[in-house]
């Protein structure tokens, strides 16, 4: 996957020949994804996703664990900041937070830097504290590539298909809820999160829909770090 800009061609008509008629310019097409695809089942509509597995592996593993246990069915963008990011994956409507399996390291160090349309993981102030938290970038944002302002913001993924659809959220009206700021007023619904084939069928791991998982009560103790902590939202504009 070529996250880089790329260069500009320019292409000048000989002088002694009449121009043609030149074809319809096409759009360059993406390359296909090295890891898995999904598609989020948003309330404002899909999200094709494209999972770099080569350049994140560890990353990929972990985000695609919490799309099969239908981890996402069920929650929300819970923040959404104009000209930033939307992020999401923790949070039901209720701001009540689903538990999640220990923080991965961070992958930050890959190469893949966090430019529109890119996904990646949200985390608290420590590197190695993402879970299941993600975001997607409505901008270059360079300063949350590694070693910029420290440890960085893991990219593992972009966006094939349904920007339109992530600048409709970014662009939603936000409130705040008890300790959480950028929250959307009209809740952002990830109905559900599958992974399809880069044609978007259906893949052997991707079942029927299936309930969100029930509340838990509490969640655990020993819980491993959350990402991100109402205290300190991570990333930063």
């Amino acid at each position: 996957m070529n996250l880089a800009a790329l260069p500009l061609l320019l292409l000048l008509a000989t002088q002694d020949q009449p121009s043609a008629t030149a074809p319809a310019a096409t759009p360059t097409p993406k390359p296909a994804p090295s890891g898995p695809v999904v598609v989020l089942e948003t309330s404002f509509g899909s999200i094709k996703i494209g999972l770099d597995k080569d350049k994140a592996p560890i990353t990929v593993d972990n985000f695609i664990k919490y799309v099969r246990a239908g981890h996402y069915d069920g929650t929300i963008f819970h923040r959404v900041i104009p000209d930033f990011m939307i992020q999401g994956g923790g949070f039901e409507e209720d701001m009540t937070e689903r538990p999640t399996r220990p923080a991965i390291r961070n992958e930050a160090n890959n190469g893949l830097r966090n430019l529109r349309g890119t996904i990646a993981m949200a985390r608290t102030s420590e590197p190695d504290s993402a879970t299941a938290q993600f975001f997607i970038s409505v901008r270059d944002n360079s300063s949350l590539d590694y070693g910029i302002r420290g440890a960085g913001y893991a990219v593992f993924g972009e966006v094939l298909e349904g920007m339109d659809v992530v600048d409709k959220i970014v662009a939603t009206t936000t409130t705040t809820k008890g300790p959480y700021q950028n929250v959307p007023v009209i809740p952002v619904l990830i109905k559900r999160a599958r992974e399809v084939s880069a044609t978007g069928a259906p893949t052997a791991s991707s079942p029927a829909a299936r309930p969100a998982p029930p509340k838990p009560a509490a969640s655990p103790k020993a819980a491993s770090p959350k990402a991100p902590s109402p205290k300190a939202p991570t990333p930063k504009p």
